[in-house]
């Protein structure tokens, strides 16, 4: 695994068109990114031996009020590679960067059934713009406490 590169940016976007329905930039967390750079030192991708990307991940700087935090996603492996763990890999390595890199807090749109295995819940009093399925906004802190006192609406980092 490696951070993304300028050069990996075409790949990475064609891996996503594959792995995701079409109009995935139609959801509410597309709008958050808008215009907002991915934090760049959680930005990974892992490469076959052939130097094909098999999997990515990206995080977004967002906020909550004052309260800054990670929005994860997406994050997607290779039809070929499903299975094998190189999604938990990449999520695993980045959130280990991510309490390295001193965030606190981790939000993401997802199964909670999938994403509880890395620690991510459900939140409650944290609202993603609609039209989101509150039931699928699951939280993760990083360092104890992060999230205490922590709701509103998500929105772009100010």
């Amino acid at each position: 695994m490696h951070q993304e590169r300028p050069d990996d940016l075409w790949e990475v976007e064609a891996l996503y068109d594959l792995c995701f329905a079409p109009g995935r930039e139609l959801l509410s967390s597309y709008r958050l990114r808008d215009g907002v750079s991915p934090v760049s030192e959680l930005c990974r991708v892992a490469k076959d031996d052939g130097g094909s990307i098999g999997g990515a991940i990206r995080y977004w700087p967002v906020r909550v009020g004052s309260a800054q935090l990670l929005l994860l996603g997406p994050v997607a492996v290779h039809p070929t590679a499903q299975g094998e763990g190189l999604g938990a890999a990449l999520i695993r390595d980045t959130l280990e960067r991510a309490r390295a890199l001193e965030w606190g807090r981790v939000l993401l749109v997802g199964d909670e059934p999938y994403y509880r295995r890395f620690g991510f819940s459900k939140i409650e009093g944290v609202q993603m713009p609609p039209p989101t399925n509150p039931e699928r906004v699951l939280a993760l802190e990083l360092h104890p406490g992060a999230w205490q006192g922590v709701t509103g609406e998500v929105a772009r980092k100010a």
